[in-house]
């Protein structure tokens, strides 16, 4: 098993500083539970805490039903994988993997057992008397992973393990992590501040803000339905428009004024808006930039939620066309097919997916309705 429960957990710093702030979450067995979020947020402080690095101010963390708030690093039956690998620089692969075992006394024959089932696993066996100053970034990141599986801990502690790799690296070691967590069946805590990262390894994501846990959901439910503004800007690239938009009701419809055009919603978004009070008030209008559209089509189809603008950019990226424009004094793309006409300085009519807006409080930022 390995279970954790993080119960109203705080870490304040000697100088003051509040780095994580009522820390509430419980994680099921073979989760793989990602922490992102901007840097100086608390995701590796609250990963520190779990490892017994850092010392929890208040509340209680229990791993498998026993706090362990006291219990030393080395009995908490955990491991983890840091960002710069960690290795011996002076002992093989194979040494750098048994490390551990032998200081815990593992007889020897269970340990080349160990051993020789996680460089299986990692396609580490052609490596094993390798020193690690022979090995690639991606080599040294899969032995410090092999030093963690050969232990064979309830919980697996990430810290942006991937960093330092390069980005077609990135991407094949994020697909070896899957099929790793799916082999293993352990659980998994990871930190990352990349959110292509978190959507594509995760099964259930906590965003972090400032040392607050903004929401905690599937990566589906994060990107369909946001919580709050920094959430919804995060999660997603390029990251969602944003648009202030004064609501003026007209029957069961609601009416966005956006300043140089005005789009009407209807249905359950409308009724949210009304049910809330906010006829007459300002809210933010967000649309995901692949929610509009600039096909004939598709334009003629939305009218209620047609915009007039310049395109003030063009970017061609194979299969697709960022679209940029200046609308009401922000930035706005449109993510659209590479067989678009639009070019920049053209003026175009774009529709938004009515089915696809967000609208959130501008005071609180919190979601009215996706």
């Amino acid at each position: 098993m390995g279970t954790l429960s993080f119960r109203n957990i705080n870490k304040v710093y000697p100088n003051g500083f509040h780095a994580v702030k009522d820390f509430n979450l419980e994680v099921e067995d073979k989760e793989f539970i990602i922490f992102v979020g901007p840097s100086g947020c608390g995701k590796t402080t609250t990963l520190r805490m779990v490892a017994g690095l850092e010392e929890i101010s208040e509340g209680e963390l229990a791993i498998d039903g026993r706090i362990v708030n006291d219990v030393e690093p080395k009995d908490r039956d955990i491991a983890m994988v840091f960002q710069n690998y960690a290795l011996y620089p002076h002992m093989t692969v194979y040494d750098n993997m048994a490390f551990g075992l032998k200081l815990r006394k593992v007889p020897k024959a269970e340990i080349e057992k160990l051993v020789h089932e996680a460089a299986k696993i990692l396609d580490l066996e052609p490596l094993l008397d390798r020193k690690p100053k022979a090995l690639s970034g991606g080599q040294r990141q899969r032995v410090a992973m092999g030093r963690a599986i050969v232990r064979n801990p309830r919980v697996f502690l990430m810290d942006e393990p991937l960093s330092n790799l390069d980005a077609k690296l990135r991407g094949q070691m994020r697909i070896e992590l899957s099929k790793l967590h799916q082999r293993l069946g352990t659980t998994i805590i990871y930190v990352t501040h990349d959110q292509v990262e978190a959507m594509t390894l995760g099964t259930r994501i906590v965003v972090m803000n400032a040392g607050i846990v903004q929401q905690v959901a599937t990566p589906q439910k994060l990107y369909d339905e946001p919580n709050n503004l920094f959430v919804a800007g995060f999660i997603g690239s390029p990251q969602m428009n944003f648009l202030d938009a004064k609501c003026t009701v007209k029957g069961d419809k609601v009416e966005l004024d956006l300043g140089e055009s005005v789009i009407t919603l209807s249905g359950d978004k409308a009724k949210k808006i009304i049910d809330g009070g906010y006829d007459g008030k300002t809210v933010v209008m967000g649309i995901r930039p692949e929610d509009v559209y600039d096909d004939e089509k598709d334009v003629a189809a939305h009218p209620e939620t047609v915009i007039e603008s310049t395109v003030q950019g063009y970017e061609l990226l194979g299969a697709e066309v960022h679209l940029y424009f200046d609308y009401a004094g922000s930035v706005f793309i449109a993510r659209v097919k590479s067989g678009t006409t639009a070019r920049t300085g053209d003026q175009i009519k774009i529709a938004l997916e009515p089915s696809k807006i967000h609208v959130f409080d501008k005071e609180t930022e919190m979601a009215i309705t996706n």
